[in-house]
């Protein structure tokens, strides 16, 4: 018999169906650093695929169960989000890439950073949601915001250069930098360590590029984030759709990154398309404002389309292009 506090509802659902939820994502996490982590040895590209699969299977598992369980409308508008989520993220790759290289982390190290980061996703995450759905629930303008944000977003990306950016100019890692006691060097996995102060020489606790790696990470997912949680509640105000999906999302691209992070430029196109995404996003707000609500199914087919064709296109535009070489040192 399930006892009675686990069927409260807590933002729309039992309690008991976001606690499977967590329970989930906290076997995935256990088995990522106790088990594919365990010794911190290097994750190849095709470990990297091979589990990326892996986690792409369980949230289409988990599709299929909320598809089941609250009906085919839900089902459909969680793969839309996480499809968007999850090509919206690609392009946090490319950054998470380049603070690794910037912090000079070793590749046997990134994994494990990548796993305790999706801790803080957590956390950032479900506040942003709650945030986003108490808005949405108070202020129904709110999303035509939203949809003007994600259209202007889109636009802006279609005429963005390429130019890479410098994360040594990024005020986030100059502000940390200057208030955190960083050693100069690695310390294995660690993240934090006690040396003497090099002025009163007692034990103080010092961090370490690994754990400021770890942080800047998750300041760029919460950049990130201010596009794709807007997106995915132009999609579904269902407040568990919208955090599993983004969850999921998460999830899997911590182990698709060795693999991204290899075959980067040839997803050069890809950003057209997402951008092309968010504007229909944000346009199909403003229609469903106006004229009314727009099929899931037809957001569904549109969204995997542009995605899909960004794909083709980048595949084939870069199809005869020098095999690109990964960086990822394993000293």
């Amino acid at each position: 018999m399930t006892p009675d506090f686990l069927l409260v509802e807590f933002v729309g659902k039992p309690l008991w169906l976001w606690l499977a939820f967590l329970a989930l994502v906290g076997i995935l996490l256990a088995f990522d650093l106790g088990v594919l982590n365990r010794k911190g040895k290097e994750l190849g590209v095709a470990e990297s695929l091979k589990l990326s699969v892996f986690y792409i299977a369980v949230a289409v598992a988990f599709g299929g169960y909320i598809w089941w369980s609250m009906g085919p409308e839900a089902g459909m508008n969680y793969y839309t989000g996480y499809a968007i989520e999850k090509a919206l993220s690609i392009d946090n790759v490319f950054v998470i890439s380049l603070i690794f290289s910037y912090f000079a982390i070793p590749a046997r190290y990134q994994y494990r950073a990548l796993v305790w980061g999706i801790l803080a996703v957590l956390v950032l995450r479900g506040l942003m949601i709650g945030v986003g759905a108490a808005l949405v629930q108070d202020y129904d303008w709110i999303m035509l915001f939203f949809g003007a944000f994600l259209a202007f977003t889109g636009v802006k990306m279609l005429f963005a250069g390429d130019e890479e950016a410098d994360i040594g100019d990024n005020k986030a890692v100059q502000w940390l930098s200057r208030r955190m006691r960083v050693t100069p060097e690695l310390h294995g996995e660690r993240f934090f360590v006690r040396q003497p102060h090099p002025v009163t020489g007692k034990l103080v606790l010092w961090t370490t590029p690994l754990f400021l790696a770890l942080v800047v990470i998750n300041v760029a997912d919460l950049v990130f984030a201010v596009d794709s949680v807007p997106a995915i509640f132009a999609i579904t105000t269902d407040t568990y759709i919208v955090f599993t999906a983004n969850i999921m999302a998460v999830l899997g691209l911590r182990a698709l990154y060795f693999a991204l992070a290899a075959m980067a430029k040839r997803f050069a196109y890809l950003k057209y398309a997402l951008a092309l995404v968010l504007v229909f996003i944000g346009v199909k707000i403003f229609w469903a404002h106006f004229f009314g609500k727009v099929d899931p199914a037809i957001s569904l087919g549109v969204t995997l389309a542009l995605i899909a064709g960004g794909v083709a296109v980048s595949l084939w535009k870069t199809r005869n292009d020098p095999p690109q070489e990964i960086k990822l040192s394993s000293e």
